[in-house]
């Protein structure tokens, strides 16, 4: 006789019914988002790669224009003295006009140098070996040639040469019209696209030589791109296309469109990274099978599930807890590293505006004195240029412990890197003379530390020094008084000789 299933089973087997009925509706929801997510950024890769495409034809239609122009005044008016003088207005008036480009040149049939659109006219330049000018003396075709990217022999620009025959009256190879388009003109367009963090853009000749790319490199200008997958992609799938590739210049896999220009040999790439694409997905994937797998356990474990909830609601709360510690050490951390010079250790100008405005106050409060030592390397910057930054930043570091060890003595003073070479002690409830004893004192120790200096007269790294002291209360003068009177000081030390100390009376110490 048929047994009836008991009720514990009918009631698993509906549970598990309903469990699986909703995971198999929540992967089937989430593969359809996947699918409409990727279909509207290839939408968007597309009218990405359009948007390019007219801007690169529009950006070269432009150029291209110029250049009719002075090939047809340069064949009908000759290159006599009095032509050449007007062609040259002509032409710097062009390249005013026209944002992209960076010189319009004319050449012989030589290739020399016969006008441009320049202020200073180059000399005994020859440009006869450039891809461009090669094409045109072996071929009569009159269109636009778009050469390779080439650097400029005069500025050192990257630039997109676009370039014209000019015939003799006989039909003969008369020279060349170019027409240069700065690199960095598409890199400012490009750079101004949403393509996030990951994403990518690419303007390519139709031969396979890299234009330009963000992100740019100046390595990849002129790079050969025919081995690659995106190259191949544009060859199979023909002048408009989308495919997903992964890069051959830095590993990722994105979303390409590709589209060809209307009317000049070179195609754009548009490329959105397919993580960052799918991110937005993963997240409400996550969150849609977070609930469900939540849901199943509801229905199958509610009275476990609670006392779990409760268990895991203690052990966040505590994870929350140690963060919160965790931050609040890493923000006490983060607030000493902006006040302290990452170089010498010492505080930094931040720290020192801080403290200045702090002790003066205290100062004015008190009716004290508040001291100020202005120290500057002498001849730093030829100790730069003999031994290399990398020694000048260790000199700085050794300097900057000297002072630390001689001048931090008190709770109230501060050592600081002042700005570059230049350092700073704030002394509280300190007069002139004390200071300058105390200013005397680094400046002898950084002397005995004999760090060999040959662009200096003593032969060795020295120190000047500017001193000053005055009472806030008596005088009510702002803090920057006596960083002023300080300065000048050190500026008396320094015409006085270096290697001393001068107090804001211009009066040196003994060196």
């Amino acid at each position: 006789m048929f047994r009836r299933p008991s009720i514990i089973f009918r009631t698993t087997a509906f549970v598990a019914v309903v469990c699986l009925a909703l995971v198999a509706l929540d992967c089937w929801n989430s593969w359809q988002s996947r699918t409409v997510q990727l279909k509207q950024m290839s939408v968007a890769t597309a009218n990405l790669a359009r948007a390019m495409a007219q801007q690169a034809d529009d950006t070269i239609k432009e150029t291209d224009t110029a250049l009719i122009g002075v090939v047809e005044r340069v064949e009908y008016d000759g290159t006599g003295p009095a032509a050449l003088e007007r062609l040259h207005k002509v032409l710097a008036m062009r390249v005013a006009e026209l944002p992209q480009l960076d010189a319009i040149h004319v050449y012989d049939k030589e290739g020399n140098w016969v006008v441009n659109s320049r202020k200073v006219q180059p000399q005994n330049l020859n440009n006869a070996e450039r891809e461009y000018f090669i094409f045109h003396r072996d071929h009569e075709d009159r269109g636009p040639h778009i050469g390779i990217p080439v650097k400029s022999r005069t500025n050192g620009k990257l630039l997109v040469p676009v370039s014209r025959r000019i015939d003799n009256p006989d039909g003969s190879f008369g020279g060349v019209a170019l027409a240069t388009i700065d690199v960095e003109f598409f890199t400012r367009f490009y750079d101004s696209l949403d393509i996030g963090q990951a994403g990518a853009v690419a303007l390519i000749l139709d031969t396979g030589t890299m234009m330009t790319r963000r992100p740019f490199s100046p390595e990849m200008v002129g790079r050969n791109m025919l081995d690659t997958s995106l190259y191949r992609a544009y060859r199979t799938l023909g002048p408009v296309g989308t495919a997903e590739i992964k890069s051959a210049q830095d590993g990722v896999t994105r979303l390409n469109s590709f589209r060809r220009l209307s009317n000049y040999p070179l195609f754009v790439g548009a490329a959105l990274s397919k993580d960052e694409i799918l991110a937005e997905w993963w997240s409400e994937t996550l969150w849609h099978t977070g609930g469900v797998v939540l849901l199943v356990l509801i229905v199958g474990f509610v009275g476990w599930r609670l006392v779990r909830q409760m268990e895991l609601q203690n052990k966040t709360e505590a994870e929350l807890r140690g963060a919160r510690d965790a931050l609040e050490k890493l923000n006490k951390t983060l607030n000493t590293l902006a006040m302290e010079d990452g170089l010498t250790g010492l505080a930094n100008r931040r720290q020192f505006d801080v403290t200045l405005d702090t002790e003066f106050s205290r100062a004015m409060r008190d009716a004290s004195t508040l001291a100020l030592i202005l120290l500057d390397v002498d001849c730093f910057k030829q100790y730069n240029d003999i031994y290399g930054h990398t020694a000048g930043d260790e000199c700085l570091q050794t300097i900057g412990r000297t002072i630390s060890n001689l001048a931090a003595r008190r709770p109230g003073d501060l050592a600081a890197r002042y700005g570059g070479e230049e350092l700073a002690v704030l002394l509280p409830n300190t007069d002139v003379a004390a200071a300058a004893v105390l200013a005397e004192k680094i400046r002898s120790a950084v002397r005995d530390l004999e760090i060999v200096h040959a662009g200096a007269p003593d032969g060795f790294v020295t120190l000047s020094a500017g001193v000053d002291a005055l009472s806030p209360a008596g005088t009510r003068q702002p803090p920057k008084e006596l960083i002023q009177a300080a300065d000048r000081a050190l500026y008396a030390a320094k015409m006085n000789g270096r290697n001393r100390v001068c107090t804001a009376a211009d009066r040196p110490t003994t060196e």
